[in-house]
């Protein structure tokens, strides 16, 4: 999505700072959800969150490694990383981080991985357009094979 919302600022749609804006105050929300569940039922929620992980034994390990070394930079980091960010917010809450250091943390991250993501989109708009176009093209078959794809990853990975 925000590929493609960049592509579409960069075609004179929606303004880059408002895809920002919005993709990281939708981040700050979804995020500050589970860090309030973190905080709120600890380890459980990771447990929660972990077993359904493809490597769940070492999954709460690590992240409490990652944040209790790097504190709330490794808020920053998580969004770039597919693993950690579904159990960075939560772990912060759950080892107590505070919830201003939390929101400063979140949206400096969110702002950053917003903006990479949108700006890729910008750089790239004609090729984006062009995916979007081959993969409508192909109706449901396009789905299908997307669809095969990410489930052949998942059973590799498992």
């Amino acid at each position: 999505m925000l590929f493609r919302s960049g592509a579409l600022a960069a075609r004179g749609g929606p303004s880059f700072a408002y895809v920002i804006a919005a993709a990281s105050l939708a981040s700050l929300a979804g995020d500050g959800v589970w860090f309030l569940g973190g905080k709120r039922y600890g380890y459980r929620v990771l447990r929660l969150l972990c077993r359904i992980s493809l490597s769940p034994d070492s999954c709460v390990r690590q992240s409490e490694a990652l944040i209790g070394r790097w504190g709330g930079a490794s808020l920053i980091a998580a969004k770039f990383l597919p693993g950690l960010s579904a159990v960075a917010s939560p772990m912060a809450g759950a080892l107590g981080m505070t919830g201003r250091k939390f929101v400063v943390f979140q949206l400096i991250g969110s702002l950053l991985w917003a903006s990479a993501f949108a700006g890729i989109g910008i750089v790239f708009r004609n090729d984006v357009a062009g995916a979007l176009a081959a993969i409508s093209e192909m109706g449901m078959g396009g789905v299908g094979l997307l669809l095969f794809l990410v489930i052949g990853y998942l059973a590799w990975r498992y």
